[in-house]
């Protein structure tokens, strides 16, 4: 090489020594960050995937956090709970010291209604004080608004449900109809006939829910006074009587399989088989109020007992299957958590009934990544204050706790103690339920999404790390033959350039 203008020799030696220059800074860099991927220019597919899982890793992290706070709210709600599970027993038990009504004097059932007033003021007050950041968490304010849509609903319950609009129609669909048990004991007249058997007695028991109660009648009793007789211990039994033409009608108070009417004759049997159409009736199967003509059953052969039992309501909730229990019927799942309890025209009656609207409410947790309706729980909250706690019918009348208090239907001093029990018992499991969901919705729902969610974290990391951090091992291989290369380059430019000096040797 002669020329001196153009020393191509240094061109491809620069040229080389730049690309040499820019791998060892691009090598250097990767071992300073950690990252294999620094930028789009070092692996566009590689960058767009590292991205998306970083953006994976970012919601799951977040996902967690909210799982956490979530278990931290009910931890505190369940807190206020245990305390008012405490108080409701205690409550439980002055309820029935002061049923000893000729073991306690006036003075000291107005010192256990005292404390039973102080207790359902403590009860109120836990429940409005029970709160997260400022936000009451037992006084309903997670409780769902809705609102009942049919006659025939008496009462409901809203545990969880999941909806994207505005509102949720709750629709059942009854394919199996609600029945008492009962029986018909037919007298074949207006009064017992035992056909002037000497010394005969018509003797009887009668048994349902409750107990039994054995009666006894002589020739010649009315029907109108048997069945006040038996109504007079529905308490005992829970059977009523009710005359109906030449015979009496016995029914359970309830309805559903766990009711039931049983009646064993325990002597006259054989005297009062010679009326005419005496016997013990079974109820129709599709016309509770009527018997089955083909389901008789002789006095005399009434010795064992003839039982008739109810049946529960079937049906659909939501074109999800329901459990049925007397006139209620329940579906749990996680889109929709829903008691619905009917009366008995709407237990009875095969169809479709519409029954509620939800418009709001419940305690909205994100458990998941995505923000969707099916990382979404809606969990009910109810308020447990003593004007909602212990809903009890009685014949028509809705009491609740609050009704324990002084000068109400059920104190302790003149009120119905009675009553008073059935309240209380049913406050208790209204409670002890609402903490059974609540613990089942934090040991099966969040605890296990924050398993799950942690080793989704950990695998993300893992596909992360693979693809966008750095190979130490790998890079360090490649930064050393770089710096030889680089160097190698830099003697070799330096030798190019001195080239051209070699051409002033021909100028002599």
């Amino acid at each position: 090489m002669s020329q001196i203008m153009t020393n191509v020799n240094s061109l491809i030696a620069q040229r080389v020594l730049n690309t040499n220059n820019r791998g060892l800074s691009s090598t250097m860099e990767k071992l300073a960050t950690g990252l294999r991927i620094n930028r789009g220019a070092d692996d566009p597919a590689g960058l767009i995937a590292s991205e998306k899982l970083g953006s994976q890793q970012a919601k799951i992290g977040a996902a967690m956090r909210n799982l956490e706070r979530a278990d931290s709210i009910v931890n505190i709600a369940e807190g206020g709970l245990q305390e008012v599970s405490r108080l409701l027993n205690d409550l439980q038990g002055l309820v029935t010291e002061t049923a000893n009504d000729a073991g306690l004097t006036q003075e000291e059932k107005a010192a256990n209604q005292l404390q039973i007033d102080n207790i359902l003021a403590t009860v109120d007050r836990i429940a409005g004080n029970t709160s997260f950041q400022g936000t009451k968490l037992l006084n309903g304010t997670f409780g769902f608004q809705a609102t009942v849509t049919d006659s025939s609903v008496r009462d409901y319950a809203i545990n969880a449900a999941k909806f994207d609009g505005d509102d949720l129609d709750v629709k059942a669909i009854i394919t199996q109809s609600a029945h008492r048990g009962g029986l018909f004991l037919s007298a074949g007249g207006a009064t017992l006939d035992l056909n002037e058997v000497a010394d005969a007695a018509f003797s009887f028991v009668v048994a349902g829910k409750e107990g039994n109660k054995e009666f006894y009648f002589s020739s010649g009793a009315a029907l109108t006074d048997i069945a006040t007789a038996i109504n007079g211990y529905t308490d005992v039994t829970g059977v009523s009587a009710a005359v109906s033409g030449t015979g009496i009608a016995l029914n359970s108070t309830s309805f559903g399989s766990d009711s039931f009417v049983g009646l064993q004759v325990t002597g006259g049997g054989a005297a009062m088989d010679a009326g005419d159409g005496g016997g013990i009736y079974k109820l129709d199967e599709d016309n509770n109020a009527a018997a089955d003509a083909t389901a008789q059953t002789d006095f005399a052969d009434a010795g064992s007992e003839v039982r008739h039992i109810g049946q529960d309501v079937a049906g659909t909730i939501n074109g999800q299957a329901a459990s049925g229990r007397g006139t209620t019927l329940n579906v749990s799942s996680d889109q929709l958590d829903v008691r619905l309890t009917l009366d008995g025209s709407g237990a009875q009656t095969l169809g479709t009934i519409d029954a509620l609207k939800i418009t709001g409410g419940g305690a909205k947790f994100s458990l998941g990544p995505e923000v969707d309706i099916n990382s979404q729980v809606r969990l009910g909250i109810s308020n447990v204050s003593t004007r909602s706690l212990g809903t009890t019918d009685v014949d028509g009348t809705f009491y609740r706790l609050q009704d324990l208090g002084s000068g109400r239907h059920a104190n302790a001093v003149n009120g119905n103690l009675q009553d008073a029990q059935r309240i209380v018992d049913n406050a208790i499991d209204h409670v002890s339920g609402l903490r059974a969901r609540l613990g089942s919705f934090q040991s099966l729902t969040v605890q296990s999404t924050l398993n799950s969610l942690g080793v989704a974290m950990e695998n993300t990391s893992a596909a992360q790390s693979a693809i966008r951090d750095t190979d130490f091992a790998k890079e360090a291989a490649a930064m050393t033959r770089q710096q030889i290369l680089a160097q190698a380059a830099t003697n070799t430019l330096a030798l190019a350039n001195s080239q051209p000096q070699n051409a002033l040797a021909l100028l002599g």
